[in-house]
Formats: structure tokens, sequence, C-alpha cells
């Protein structure tokens, strides 16, 4: 079993967290600091525990901000150009999920001195993204904003330009949204556009994300922005752009197929052919995978692009079902040929997925079209 990930945050990280601050603050009272951050710890999620340390980092820092902010920033990690995604606290400094509830304190007590939060958060991001932090002034002053995001959009740091794209995202999982931006995401496609061929995938792919979450109340604007963006581009803006139009190609948005090349949904089924769709096993049980198999045949005159998906009808606790989208592959089909795929899908016990055994359904998707169903049940 994986461990719980709200585990990130812990005991030894708090007092780690608490010794860097004293080091920093002579008087800082880490003892309480550590009490009140780790207080019923146990009975408390992730985002729960990130907010109880910042409850505690409210507590006992200076009551003027300008003055604790500038301790939060005195006892950061010295900068690394790496990803810091798996790196933990050293005696250099703090770095990692640590930097979360010091970024949410920016957030909670910083408004009423916005440039100087905007600053702390940029300078906080290459320790630890604070793309959850940034978005409070977002929604406080978004002409404000922007004039630091669009600095951050230049910055030589890609930890910095990603947030440029990331914090302003409509739709951030886990984090608030933006209701000015969803109701219109022009303000933030020029920064966008700054970012689209950025040399690091990982702001390209924050890219990417961006335009899905507009994708899914504006598709005729990202319809256009594709359209054009996609004439002059290179191999690495293409696959941006395919990742950025996932949630439309597979829904079969016919203006999206035609901007990335691929047959469009109304005449697939002219242009090809599913000789097979098959299941190594209809009873595959909890733990094993789903294996399947297809076998298309090109009946066109032209190559065709193709996107690859299969969607399964998971079963429910009441016997209702819940269909869930996969990838498959992005495939070249060379006209009057034929392409042969396999995949397995598993079936494994994860955290974010109950398996009920019976009845369940999968499906192939192909440009967006369904092209078949078949049953399999699932057995313990």
């Amino acid at each position: 079993m994986p461990e719980p990930f709200k585990n990130l945050f812990n005991r030894p990280l708090i007092e780690s967290l608490g010794k860097h601050l004293q080091t920093r603050y002579p008087s800082f009272d880490k003892a309480g600091f550590v009490r009140s951050a780790f207080r019923q710890f146990e009975s408390l999620e992730l985002k729960q525990r990130a907010a109880q340390i910042t409850d505690a980092l409210e507590r006992y820092l200076p009551e003027d901000f300008l003055v604790a902010r500038d301790i939060l920033l005195a006892v950061l990690h010295p900068q690394d150009d790496v990803d810091l995604r798996e790196l933990k606290m050293d005696e250099r400094g703090v770095r990692g999920w640590a930097v979360m509830p010091m970024a949410d304190y920016i957030a909670r007590r910083g408004l009423n001195h916005f440039d100087a939060s905007m600053d702390a958060l940029r300078q906080m991001t290459s320790r630890f993204s604070a793309e959850f932090a940034v978005r409070d002034f977002i929604r406080a002053d978004l002409p404000a904003a922007l004039r630091h995001i669009k600095r951050w959009a230049d910055s030589p740091n890609y930890h910095e330009r990603r947030l440029a794209s990331e914090g302003a995202r409509p739709r951030l999982p886990w984090g608030k949204h933006l209701p000015a931006l969803i109701a219109d995401p022009r303000p933030m496609l020029p920064v966008l556009e700054r970012l689209r061929d950025d040399p690091s995938d990982y702001v390209r792919r924050s890219v990417a994300n961006h335009l899905n979450d507009i994708a899914k109340d504006h598709p005729q604007l990202l319809a256009e922005l594709v359209k054009s963006w996609y004439r002059d581009a290179g191999p690495a803006r293409q696959r941006m752009l395919r990742h950025a139009c996932r949630t439309l190609i597979k829904k079969g948005d016919p203006q999206i197929l035609s901007a990335l090349g691929y047959t469009p949904a109304k005449t697939l089924r002219q242009a090809l052919l599913l000789e097979a769709f098959a299941l190594a096993h209809q009873r595959p049980k909890v733990g094993e995978s789903l294996a399947m198999n297809i076998v298309l045949r090109s009946t066109h005159n032209k190559p065709q692009t193709l996107v690859v998906d299969y969607a399964i009808h998971f079963r429910r606790a009441n016997g209702e079902f819940s269909v869930k989208v996969f990838k498959w592959k992005n495939c070249h089909l060379p006209a009057g040929e034929s392409l042969v795929l396999a995949k397995r899908h598993s079936l494994k016990k994860i955290t974010t997925r109950v398996y009920y055994p019976g009845a369940h359904k999968v499906t192939l998707q192909i440009n967006g079209t369904l092209m078949q169903t078949l049953d399999f049940e699932l057995c313990e």
C-alpha cells in the first residue's frame, strides 16, 4: 500500500521548518509552533494539514506582515535550477512541500501589501510552486496581478515562467477558481503566446493545461487559437497543442480535429474500417489487467492521423456506471493500410478508485467517434 499523500506533511517537516525559522528569528517559539502545527495531525487530510501549519505561522511570526515576510524569505533554500518536486529541506534552507503553508501565509496576510507579496511568491515558487497562493491576488486585483505575471513570463527562471501560466489557470485542480478568467480568458492570451514555445517542457505542459481549462468554457476561442498557432508550429508546439485540445478531441470537436489535421468525426466511418475489437478475457479479476486489441484498416485514399482512446464504464456501488476516458495511442495510418494495436489497462487497486465486481463496459473511441462497446465482468 503506497504512503498516503497527506503524509508529505509530517512532524519532521514541521520541526525542520521551525528550526530554520528560529535560526533567522531567534525569539521564535519553536516548541509552541511545532505543538500548534502538529495538533491532532493524524485526523487531518493534506490541505487541512497545510492550513494548520499556516495557522501556526500566523500565531508565532511577528504581527508586522513585512517583517514576517522577510523572515520567511530568509529561510528559503538557495535557488537550484532543478526540479524541486522530490527534494526536501536540508541545513541550507526550506524547499519542497514546507513552502506551501508559507505561501498560504502570504496569501492570507499580504493582500494589503500586494507588490511585496507577489514578489515573495515569485521567490517561493523557485523552491515549491506558489500556484495556489497567487490565486488570491488574481481574484483580488486582476490588472495588478497581470503586471507581475507578464514579468514572470519573461524571467530566466523556468519556475517563475511556469507560475505565470499555472497560477492563472482558470480551473486549476485543488485551487480556487478564477471567475474573471473563466468568464473572459483573453487577458492571459499574450502571456500564453509568450510561453507557447518555452524551452522547458515543464512550462509548455502548463500552457497546455491552461488552454485545456479555457476549452471547457470557450471551445470556439480555443479552436481559433489552435488554428492560428498550429500553422507554423514546430514539433514541440504541436505536441503542446494536441495536449491542450485533449478534452475537445475526446468530444470529437470538428474544428479542433480539422485544425490539428485529424480525420473529422463526420467522415471517419467512411475513411476507416474497424475490423476487430476484442478482449483477451471477458472476466478479469481485480488486480489483473484488461487486455484489448484492435485491427484498423484505412478505406481512404489519403493518410490519416488518428487519436485512439478507450472509455471504461466503471460499475458503482448503486449499480450505475461512471465513465472515464483513457488515452491509447496517437498514430498515423497510411492510405489503404492496416494497423494492429494492443493495450493492457491495469485493474490494480488504487486510492482514487473503488472497484465493484459485476458488469462493466469498455468503448473504443477514435477521433472522438464511438466505434464499438464491449461488455466484460470484473471478478473479485
